[in-house]
Formats: C-alpha cells, structure tokens, sequence
C-alpha cells in the first residue's frame, strides 16, 4: 500500500496551507472524507479523527453561529493527534479560533476555492486509487481492439513473441514479464508496466527492445482496465481442449474473477491471431452475441425437428 502525507495533497490538488504547517507530513491511512456536522454540535463520541476532515458551508455556518468559547472548544476537540488535515471548501474566510487550533496541534488546515462537492470526489477518488490492492503478475498485458487481454502462461510459451506479433498488427501493449495490478471499486483491475521496464518488450535471441521508440507511441499504453485472461500452455496431446466455447473457466486475482480461455501451443498455430479473435469474441459476448450457444441451439433444434419427422 501507498504511503499517503498531508504534503502530497498539497502537491497535487488547488489547495492554499493556511494554518498547522508542522503537520504536513501527518499520514492519511484511510479513503473515507468525514464532514463533521454533528461535531460542531459538541458530539465527538464517534468523531472519527483518524480520517481527512472537510468543512463545507453547512460546516462553517453552524461553527459561525457558535460562541467564542464554543468556538475554541469546538476547534481544539476537531484537531487531534492523529488528524492529517482539515480541507475548508468554496474559498470562505477562516475564523482565527480554529487558525490558532490548528497551529497549536499541528494539523495543516488546506484551503480549496473549490465547492464542497467537487472537493470531495477529486479527493476520494485520488485517495482510492493510491489505497487500491495491489498485486504483481507475471504475464504480458495488451489492449487488443480495446479490450485489456492479459496474457498469462509458463516462461518460453511465447507470451512476448505473440505481444510483439499484436502490436505488428496494431494493437497496443500495456506491460510485458511484469504487470502490476491494483483493483478498484470492488470488480474493476487495472495493469500497468512497472516504472522500470514501461514500453520494453524482452524478445528471445535479440533481447530487450524499445516498442515506443520502433513502432511510435500508438503501440503502447500507460495502463488498461483487465478484461479477460488468455492462458497459453504446450500442447498436450492427452487433453481434451474446448472445441465450443460453452465450458467458461475463470481467474481469480484478488477480489476480482476474470474469465479466462486456455489456448494449446504447438507449432503452426497463429497466436497473435487467435487471441485477437478471442478479443473480439470477448466483445460479441459482452454485445449479447454467443456463437458456441448459437450452435448448441441450433443443433438442439436440429435433433428435436429430427425427432418429430421420425414420429
């Protein structure tokens, strides 16, 4: 998991430290925004501190409406130890008591000219993604008609040869040996290249090659949702293989079940071919169009037809 500082909203975010400059290195160790309404009430029985705490108009009014000292006493309970910061919204004016709270704990009060609304999804959603689980596997991702196809198998199947092969034809690779993988939401992974070996491919008797530099930045890209898992193993001559694509198999990464297709290796088979064909079939299905139920239904109709005739 990513380590998350106050400092790090400041660097990516419109956001002004006005106050509690000290705290700027405080740890944010969860995605949950809190809005501390019933706060500023005087209720702190479940404030949950340890969360990022954001101050919006409905907020800021009721504070204004307190006395002094309910002010001071509202701003000292709100800034703790463990808070990481207070985000006040819509560019209002802070009030000097909880200014000189803040100084005097350490918690770094940001101020954004933004409404409280877009505040808090921009928030969310950056705090989401650096606290996302995150796994590394090894494979070769490609974005094969805009469908993310990781293709997974033991090393020297041909992983990288098929990958150079799709990205000869158009497509674009994501990652090659090494994909890292972080899940968001709770049914969407997304697989990116490892900073060190992002747009390399490792080919066999020439070594590693540059696929940005050789076919131009349309052939590659920086990340891609994962939406099917195309398993190539050596050609076993006493297994029987899908011949229909009725028998759906899955992979579980995470929280997350992808399907996934075995495809035999064995000399003369086109692998770049077959795993873009199973990307657009991925689509087919995903549009309601399944050629193996087609066929199944057909041939069912043929023998009940052939049935009938025979009474």
């Amino acid at each position: 998991m990513n380590v998350v500082r106050t400092k790090d909203l400041l660097e990516n975010f419109n956001l002004a430290l006005v106050a509690g400059k000290d705290g700027i290195h405080r740890e944010i160790t969860t995605s949950d925004i809190s809005r501390p309404g019933i706060e500023m009430t005087g209720y702190f029985k479940y404030y949950p501190a340890e969360r990022l705490q954001l101050i919006g108009k409905t907020e800021m009014a009721y504070f204004l409406e307190l006395s002094e000292e309910e002010q001071k006493d509202r701003a000292e309970r709100l800034c703790t130890d463990v808070t990481p910061g207070i985000v006040i919204s819509r560019g209002m004016e802070i009030p000097q008591t909880m200014i000189d709270a803040a100084n005097r704990s350490a918690v770094p009060i940001l101020h954004s000219p933004r409404k409280t609304t877009r505040v808090i999804s921009r928030l969310t959603n950056y705090l989401e993604l650096k606290f996302a689980p995150f796994t590394a596997i090894h494979g070769v991702l490609v974005d094969v008609y805009g469908v993310g196809v990781l293709i997974t198998g033991q090393s020297g199947v041909g992983k990288s040869e098929t990958a150079l092969e799709l990205v000869k034809r158009g497509h674009r690779l994501v990652a090659d040996d090494s994909v890292e993988i972080r899940q968001e939401d709770y049914d969407t992974l997304i697989g990116n290249a490892p900073e060190l070996i992002e747009h390399l491919l490792e080919i066999r008797g020439i070594g590693i090659i540059n696929v940005m530099k050789l076919f131009g930045v349309g052939a590659v890209r920086n990340y891609k949702k994962i939406s099917f898992i195309a398993n190539l193993e050596s050609w076993d001559e006493k297994k029987q293989y899908d011949r229909l694509g009725l028998d759906e198999q899955s992979m579980k990464i995470m929280d997350v079940s992808l399907p996934m297709i075995t495809i035999p290796v064995r000399p003369g088979r086109n692998l770049a071919v077959i795993v873009e064909v199973a990307a657009m079939n991925f689509r087919m299905k995903k549009m309601g169009v399944n050629a193996a139920e087609e066929f199944s239904q057909r041939l069912t109709d043929m023998i009940e037809h052939g049935k009938e005739e025979e009474e």
